[in-house]
């Protein structure tokens, strides 16, 4: 009975659709609901710190009088509660992932 679970994994292997992608050549389709890159729109922040006291990960930092927003891509863990707990609305969850990076970046963000 083994053998033939097993014939059966190796046939449907050789005469399916590869289960990886040829990733430079073919890049991978993002579905709608994605969680990936947080992106904010500054011109429509209101620098509430709302997104900061909603992320687990403390990965996002606010300074009112700077108006700065900041975020440590290696830190967050794309949990969309700060898109969720945004009043003002200007997060969003871009498709895709930041970039690979050998050293912990912080993005900051300021408004003029």
């Amino acid at each position: 009975m083994a053998s033939l679970k097993i014939g059966n994994m190796i046939m449907r292997s050789l005469f399916g659709e590869p289960a990886t992608l040829m990733y430079p050549k073919a890049p991978r389709e993002w579905k709608e609901r994605t969680r990936g890159r947080i992106e904010i729109e500054v011109d429509g922040c209101v620098f509430c710190g709302f997104c900061a006291r909603k992320c687990p990960a403390d990965a996002i930092k606010v300074d009112r009088e700077a108006k700065s927003w900041a975020i440590e891509r290696m830190g967050c863990v794309q949990c969309n509660a700060c898109v969720e707990g945004c009043p003002s609305k200007c997060l969003k969850n871009a498709a895709g992932y930041a970039p690979p990076d050998t050293a912990k970046t912080v993005e900051t963000f300021v408004k003029e």
